[in-house]
């Protein structure tokens, strides 16, 4: 096999294509029409639904769970759209084992919950491939709208706000829209251009239109763009990588694992993506994971993630833990990256043990080296391009309960706001939410 390399140990074309496929299947397999009945039948419905209270966009849990039972799979997927747009796709991507199934009873009586995410895919799946939206826009008001960003929050906003008639404009900064769900999840997690589907598909509402190419704070301004629409709402998504602050870090093949995972998830043969054979990845959260276990199924030989606390202070839940062991990754807990040399033949990366006195992380003075033809970087984003008049809290646009920022008539959600934890479906809420307070105070 002949292979193209970048420098000694990466290389592409590691496994056949056929194996690659394989690997990068979908993580789990939609339910069957009969699947889906005989798992609804488990839910016992409950009326104070501890399920419905962990979700963060409150999903009416038992209704859409019943509604598959009773054979109506689109009444259900309504349910569930009605407070999450996205539903599709967090159907797919939510860490349900630590959200509304860790709470199930079913888990808590027996140890196994109830598939709430595979029911919900299930439903929406079904409505989704008929073509069929589910709302339809109010009387056009002749208020318009700015969103900025086309990641989970901002099309939830602009969606609910073209619900209620206003006419909305995305400005994206990237040539293709999705935010976080095209460019920022594990390529098996999300196939078959499931992203770009359900942005056509929620588009689809009309009143709405994206703008690609324009970024705030470069062709664009939030000035211009207050001055021109009745409303704005920011919904960037964090662009910028943190650094490891250690010395070597700036050598090549020294590289942040969010542009891995997003090249990844654009490229159209797994086969031509390089990969080393011996992997390093810094970090604790989801990214972590999703680069280390994509690494592990390009073909890469030892991959190790390296966390500096321990197990139970990774942001990556129990299970993505353990998903990313069942494919080969070697976690290593309390260790923090002290310098990345060069040893001829690729990198060296040296960690000292680390234990937590007092609260306060420290060295223990125990060192160790990992040899690596790459290392990727995933120790958390930062928020680039935002304007000098937003008031920011901890690197972050700082938001009130209704997602209003410090600048009047614009609002902010999701992974750039301060609203709450990273992920897919608390931008959906954050983004949704800020479209009824922006109604609100448009309409008053």
């Amino acid at each position: 096999m002949n292979h193209s390399t970048s420098t000694a140990g990466i290389v592409s074309g590691r496994l056949k294509s056929d194996a690659l496929v394989e690997n990068f299947d979908d993580l789990h397999a939609p339910f069957s029409k009969h699947e889906a009945l005989v798992a609804s039948d488990r839910c016992y419905f409950c009326h104070d639904a501890p399920c419905m209270t962990a979700c963060p966009t409150s999903i009416d849990i038992p209704l859409f769970i019943r509604q598959i039972s009773t054979g109506t799979a689109e009444a259900s997927a309504k349910t569930i759209f009605s407070q999450n747009i996205l539903g599709g796709m967090c159907a797919r991507v939510c860490p349900t084992e630590t959200l509304c199934e860790e709470v199930c009873v079913r888990e808590v009586s027996e140890g196994k919950p109830v598939e709430i995410g595979r029911l919900q895919r299930f439903a929406t799946d079904r409505l989704m491939s008929q073509n069929i939206h589910p709302f339809v826009r109010a009387d056009n008001t002749d208020k318009k709208i700015a969103v900025i960003g086309s990641g989970p929050a901002g099309l939830a906003c602009a969606h609910k706000l073209a619900t209620y008639g206003h006419d909305v404009t995305i400005f994206e900064a990237r040539t293709k829209g999705g935010g976080l769900n095209e460019f920022g999840i594990a390529t098996y997690k999300s196939i078959n251009d499931f992203a770009q589907k359900e942005l056509d598909w929620l588009l689809s509402i009309g009143g709405i239109k994206v703008e690609y190419g324009m970024a705030i704070g470069e062709n664009i301004s939030l000035s211009q763009v207050q001055s021109d629409y009745d409303a704005v709402f920011i919904g960037m998504g964090l662009s910028g990588v943190n650094a490891l602050g250690c010395e070597g870090e700036n050598m090549d093949n020294v590289e942040d694992a969010v542009t891995f995972i997003s090249d990844l998830r654009q490229t159209e043969d797994l086969s031509e993506v390089q990969v080393g054979r011996n992997i390093v990845v810094i970090g604790g959260g989801m990214t972590a994971v999703d680069a280390a276990v994509q690494s592990k199924l390009l073909g890469a030989q030892n991959v190790s993630l390296v966390y500096r606390r321990g197990k139970e202070n990774m942001s990556a839940s129990v299970y993505e833990q353990e998903l990313a062991t069942s494919k080969g990754v070697r976690i290593i807990y309390n260790a923090q990256p002290l310098k990345v040399l060069a040893n001829g033949s690729g990198l060296d990366v040296e960690f000292g043990y680390t234990e937590t006195i007092s609260g306060k992380l420290e060295q223990t003075g125990e060192k160790f080296n990992i040899n690596a033809d790459q290392v990727f970087k995933a120790i958390g984003q930062n928020l680039n391009g935002a304007s000098e008049t937003l008031v920011l809290s901890g690197g972050k646009i700082q938001i009130d309960e209704n997602g209003r920022t410090s600048v009047p008539n614009v609002w902010a959600g999701g992974d750039c706001a301060t609203g709450g934890d990273d992920l897919t479906v608390t931008a959906v809420a954050e983004g949704r939410d800020a479209a009824i307070n922006i109604n609100t105070m448009l309409l008053s």
